[in-house]
């Protein structure tokens, strides 16, 4: 049940497992600035959906490949995860500054998760990658096809915890509060 008595300090939503760590303190104020902007708004947010987008393609392209054994899907998937691991690359750079600048994110378990599932779906697309550049349709089932799907999974988790950064505790937005 919302509390919606606007002249309460209560946190705004339901109590919610442990796991997310949920603190009236984090619905107060305007929130901590990421510390890679341009013009006050964020660049991580930007740089995201571009891995996540590619990451996502590439498995539907092993899945198209594992249905229909055409080798279009397997190149289509060699240049979705050279693409989603570059800009995966580049996407992380600029989270792990946030990380490392802003205090707030590194005392929530969702900074920490958030940063530890994309790496981990990070190397998991480079070792795709690097596993397919002999020989893309032969990499693909069983294998490939099951780290595709795995990174994939692994993105819409991590970025769960990232939008848990962004909206519950307020990192990484257009605010005024400390970065500590």
């Amino acid at each position: 049940m919302q509390n919606t008595d606007s002249g309460s300090n209560q946190a705004p939503y339901p109590n919610i497992p442990p796991l997310l760590e949920s603190r009236d303190e984090d619905y107060i104020g305007s929130g901590v600035t990421s510390t890679v902007a341009i013009l006050g708004h964020p660049i991580h947010p930007i740089l995201v959906i571009f891995p996540v987008a590619f990451l996502s393609g590439a498995a539907g392209s092993d899945v198209g490949f594992f249905l229909t054994q055409d080798p279009f899907w397997a190149r289509a998937s060699v240049w979705l995860l050279g693409a989603g691991g570059l800009t995966g690359i580049l996407a992380a750079l600029v989270g792990i500054v946030d990380f490392i600048r802003i205090g707030k994110a590194r005392e929530r378990r969702a900074g920490w998760l958030h940063t530890i599932i994309n790496i981990l779906a990070l190397v998991l697309t480079i070792v795709n990658y690097i596993s397919r550049s002999g020989d893309p349709v032969g990499a693909i089932v069983p294998i490939g096809l099951a780290i595709s799907l795995v990174t994939a999974t692994l993105l819409s988790v991590g970025g769960w915890y990232g939008g848990e950064l962004s909206f519950r505790h307020k990192i990484g937005v257009v605010g005024t509060e400390t970065r500590n």
